[in-house]
């Protein structure tokens, strides 16, 4: 394992513990799009599948069963335990539109017609694309809290970082994997922005408005 990627699962971890500390400590999930969450469960679940099947390393089983239960944990404590807290007007993205698409593109374009290489791939691309309906509910409120952009700052260095791994993985290892590579571009590109309201607003002790 190199550094990039060590470094990207402790951003990802990070940003799944800032989340969780930030619901439970102030009882509120307000400004939380328990939509993207939906979608991360289903990210790991689908990716993840072969915990059932196969063993790698006790750090991979062990990231993968933390990454799972803290998704499903989410999930919970948005629609169920601080449920009157959850912003649904708001929280309006029509996340089919995201499902459907990725569903039929990891059919088309994957690296073996089997199904848990489908559903692997799957993954990938929904994770590409999940956080946007917490970017748009962000953009229907016009601001975000600050402790909900520490999180959405900590995933987006968290694929940044997976980028270099993937370019390290290349040049040292041999190693490339177009359809994970092309899907963290696409996952960077959408916090682009944010990284740059985060940088000028945020830590200057602003809070952060997206444009509607």
């Amino acid at each position: 394992m190199n550094i990039f990627r060590l470094t990207g699962d402790l951003s990802h971890l990070a940003a799944i513990i800032i989340l969780l500390l930030k619901i439970w400590k102030t009882r509120s999930c307000a400004g939380i799009s328990g939509k993207s969450q939906i979608l991360f469960a289903l990210v790991f679940t689908t990716r993840y599948l072969d915990l059932l099947t196969s063993f790698i390393s006790l750090y991979n089983t062990c990231m993968k069963i933390i990454y799972v239960g803290c998704a499903y944990a989410t999930v919970y404590l948005i629609y169920a335990k601080f449920r009157a807290t959850y912003d649904g007007n708001h929280d309006t993205f029509r996340v089919e539109f995201l499902v459907v698409p990725v569903g039929g593109l990891a059919f088309l374009v994957n690296h073996d017609f089997s199904p848990l290489e489908i559903l692997w791939t799957f993954s990938i691309y929904l994770e590409s694309v999940a956080i946007l309906p917490q970017l748009f509910m962000i953009s229907k409120t016009g601001e975000a809290e600050t402790i909900t952009t520490h999180y959405l700052f900590c995933l987006g260095v968290y694929r940044a970082l997976y980028l270099f791994n993937w370019i390290w993985r290349f040049y040292f290892e041999g190693f490339f994997d177009m359809i994970a590579i092309v899907a963290g571009v696409v996952q960077t590109i959408l916090y682009c922005d944010f990284f740059y309201l985060y940088v000028t607003k945020v830590l200057k002790g602003k809070k952060l408005s997206l444009p509607a």
